[in-house]
């Protein structure tokens, strides 16, 4: 569905001031050295992010590899996960009480080798700003199943991830 089919999305301050940040390459480096440093060395990116869309990538290179010549899958898990995890991020930012977010499941789909450079690119930004906005409002846990397809540089799909995220505003103190 086009962007321009969607609701609109109104980010807050804190959520713009964010995007600005991440979309920063050499800040966006920093901070995965810094906190995920394994995605780090493996060369994973954050290609694109807006509050519909984002997407990752992930090199074939020699750390990333397995013995059968293609990426390993928990290293396409964590590039899949940033596609995921960048929009849900994003979304919690400047809520007070802030907003506590985890990952409750993970489902995968390997449907050919990653050879080469791997793209995740995930299309649930409107569904995950508005799972926040319920758990802001109504107070309570919101669950939601986000998906991120990974592709070869010529467009073939070879995995396909679902994670569940979780939100839940912290207590007020």
């Amino acid at each position: 569905m086009e962007n321009t089919l969607k609701q609109e999305i109104e980010l807050s301050a804190a959520q713009k001031a964010y995007l600005k940040k991440v979309s920063n390459s050499l800040a966006f480096r920093l901070w995965t050295l810094f906190n995920v440093p394994l995605g780090f060395f493996a060369g994973m990116k954050l290609l694109e992010l807006t509050p519909y869309k984002a997407s990752s990538s992930l090199p074939y290179k020699w750390l990333n590899k397995n013995p059968f010549r293609s990426i390993y899958f928990a290293a396409q898990s964590m590039a899949a996960e940033l596609s995921t995890a960048s929009l849900a991020i994003t979304a919690i930012q400047g809520y007070r009480p802030s907003i506590a977010t985890i990952i409750v499941n993970l489902e995968a789909e390997f449907v050919k080798k990653a050879t080469a450079k791997t793209t995740f690119t995930c299309e649930d930004g409107a569904a995950v700003f508005a799972a926040v906005k319920k758990c802001v409002e109504t107070g309570e846990a919101v669950t939601i199943k986000t998906k991120t397809i990974g592709r070869m540089p010529d467009g073939t799909p070879v995995s396909t991830f679902w994670f569940t995220w979780s939100f839940k505003q912290r207590s007020k103190k």
